[in-house]
C-alpha cells in the first residue's frame, strides 16, 4: 500500500481535476467530486488523502468543510479513516447497498467524552467517601447486616429527609422514603407491570426525555402522552385533554435536555391537575443540586407532598456507580410501593447506604457539591465563550445549570455534524435523539454536550475537538 498522500506535495483540485462548481453547498460538490475520483479510479482503493486541513488549504474551503465531507464519506463507507493511519479509500470501491447508519461515538472508542447525564467520574471524592465508610461501618448496630427493612437503612433515610428538607424544599419524613437502585429502579416500582402496578393508567411525558426511560415504560405495557416543551417548560395545560392519564413524567427543575425550568404557574397548574384528577406528578429532580446563576430552584413536592412523588439519586452528584436513590412517597402510596418491592432491597447494599448516610451527615455531600458546582459551572462558561470566538453561528440555550448544554444548530445540519463528531472521536448525542417518537412538529437541530463528563485533564481537549465539528456559519 502507497503511504504518500495522492496529491505528493501538489494541489489535489488541480491532480485530480476536483471541479467543485460555484454554486450550492461546497461540503456537497466536495462530497460528490471525491465520489467520482474513487468511482473513476483517479482514486484506487487503499489510497490516503490528505489531513484534511491541508486540503482544505489546497482548495481554498473551509477546514470544517473539508472534515465533515470525510467524516459523510467514511459514513457511507466511501472512506475509511484509523488512528495513525490517516484517511483512505476504502478497498472496496463499489458502492455499499446501503450507507451505514452513523452513531455517537461510545465511551470505547471516543478520546473525547460529551455524553450527557454522566459526572466527571475522576472527581469521585475517594478519601472522604473511604473515611466515611469507615466511621459508618464501624459504628453500624449488629442488625444492619441482617436482613434489612425494604424502607432501606433508617440512618440513610434519616440523613435523606433532613438533606432535602435543607436543599430542595422537599417536606418529608423518613418513614414515607423508600430507598432504591435510581431512577429507573424507583420507576419500576411504581410500574412493576403485570397488570397490577402501584399507578395506572397512560403516563403524560414531555416532548423531550431519555429513550431508555420511555423503553422501560413501553416494556411494562404503560402508555405514555405527549406534552408539548418550551421555553417555559412542559405545556401541562395539555394535560387537560389526556382522560386516561393517571400521572405526569416532568423534570422542573431542569427540562432534560432543553435545560429551561418550569415555569411556577405551571407548577402550581400540575399540582392543581393533580389534586382534581386523583392523579398524581412525578418529579424527576435528577440534577437540581446544580444551578449556577442563582439558588437552586426548589421541589415541587413541597406544593403538595401528598400529590407529589419525588425521584432523586446520586448519579449526577457523584456516581451512576453507586447505584442509589429514593422515592419520597405521598402516604398513600408508601404499603403499595413496599408491596411491589418486597421484603428485601435487591440492589442497593447496606454499606452504601450506611456510607452515604455518613458522608451526609458529616457535610462531606455540601463540600462535594460546592466544589463541582464550581467546575462545572467554569466548564459551561469556557463553552460559551469558545462558541461565541469561533462558532458564533451556534448558540446555548437553556439555563445555566445542570451537566450538559443544547447548542442549536444551523437547519439541517444536525447529521452531518454528528458525523463528522464520531469522525474527529467526539461522542455526544444529537437533539432529535431525545423527542418521543409521537411528537408533532418540526425538531430544531441540536447537540446536546455533557460538558461534566470529562476529566479536568480531557476537557479542554475535548472542547477545541467540538470547536473543530461544529457546522460552519452561511
Amino acid at each position: 500500500m502507497d503511504d504518500s498522500w495522492v496529491n505528493s506535495g501538489q494541489r489535489i483540485g488541480a491532480d485530480l481535476h476536483l471541479e467543485l462548481g460555484r454554486d450550492g453547498s461546497r461540503r456537497a460538490a466536495l462530497i460528490t467530486a471525491l465520489r467520482e475520483a474513487v468511482r473513476d479510479g483517479r482514486l484506487a482503493p487503499g489510497s490516503r488523502l490528505p489531513p484534511y486541513r491541508s486540503l482544505a488549504a489546497d482548495l481554498g474551503l473551509a477546514r470544517n468543510t473539508v472534515s465533515q465531507a470525510y467524516a459523510e464519506l467514511v459514513a457511507e463507507g466511501w472512506l475509511t479513516a484509523r488512528q495513525g493511519s490517516g484517511t483512505r479509500v476504502a478497498e472496496r470501491v463499489d458502492p455499499p447497498s446501503a450507507v451505514r447508519t452513523a452513531r455517537p461515538a461510545t465511551r470505547r472508542t471516543a478520546p473525547h467524552l460529551l455524553l450527557s447525564g454522566q459526572p466527571d467520574a475522576s472527581a469521585f471524592p475517594r478519601a472522604a467517601w473511604l473515611a466515611a465508610a469507615r466511621r459508618a461501618v464501624q459504628a453500624a448496630p449488629a442488625e444492619a447486616f441482617g436482613p434489612g427493612d425494604p424502607r432501606g437503612r433508617i440512618e440513610l433515610r434519616r440523613a435523606v429527609a433532613e438533606y432535602l428538607a435543607r436543599a430542595r424544599g422537599v417536606r418529608t419524613d423518613p418513614e414515607r422514603i423508600v430507598v432504591c437502585a435510581g431512577f429507573a429502579a424507583g420507576m419500576r416500582l411504581l410500574y412493576p407491570g403485570g397488570g397490577g402496578g402501584v399507578l395506572r393508567g397512560a403516563l403524560a411525558v414531555e416532548e423531550y426525555g431519555l429513550p431508555f426511560h420511555r423503553q422501560l415504560l413501553a416494556a411494562v405495557g404503560v402508555p405514555t402522552r405527549v406534552l408539548t416543551v418550551d421555553q417555559h417548560g412542559a405545556a401541562v395545560g395539555e394535560l387537560v385533554g389526556m382522560e386516561d392519564a393517571g400521572a405526569v413524567l416532568l423534570t422542573p427543575a431542569h427540562q432534560f435536555p432543553t435545560g429551561g425550568p418550569l415555569h411556577p404557574e405551571r407548577r402550581l397548574a400540575a399540582v392543581d391537575w393533580a389534586r382534581a384528577r386523583d392523579a398524581v406528578v412525578l418529579e424527576d429532580d435528577y440534577d437540581g443540586d446544580f444551578r449556577y446563576d442563582r439558588q437552586p430552584v426548589g421541589a415541587v413536592q413541597g406544593l403538595d407532598p401528598e400529590r407529589v412523588v419525588y425521584l432523586g439519586s446520586v448519579s449526577k452528584s457523584l456516581s451512576p456507580a453507586l447505584r442509589i436513590g429514593w422515592l419520597v412517597l405521598p402516604d398513600h402510596l408508601v404499603d403499595p410501593v413496599l408491596a411491589a418491592k418486597g421484603e428485601r432491597e435487591g440492589f442497593t447494599g447496606v454499606v452504601d447506604q450506611l456510607t452515604l448516610a455518613a458522608f451526609l451527615e458529616s457535610g462531606d455531600y455540601d463540600r462535594h457539591l460546592r466544589r463541582m458546582r464550581q467546575r462545572y459551572r467554569e466548564r459551561r462558561d469556557e463553552l460559551v465563550a469558545a462558541l461565541a470566538e469561533r462558532a458564533p453561528q451556534v448558540t446555548v440555550t437553556g439555563i445555566a445549570a445542570g451537566l450538559h448544554a443544547v447548542l442549536r444548530l444551523p437547519a439541517g445540519t444536525e447529521p452531518a455534524t454528528l458525523r463528522a463528531a464520531r469522525w474527529h472521536g467526539v461522542a455526544l448525542f444529537g437533539l432529535a435523539s431525545f423527542r418521543h417518537p409521537e411528537a408533532v412538529g418540526p425538531t430544531p437541530d441540536g447537540l446536546v454536550v455533557g460538558y461534566a463528563a470529562p476529566p479536568d485533564h480531557g476537557w479542554r481537549a475535548a472542547l477545541a475537538a467540538l470547536c473543530e465539528v461544529l457546522p460552519e456559519a452561511d
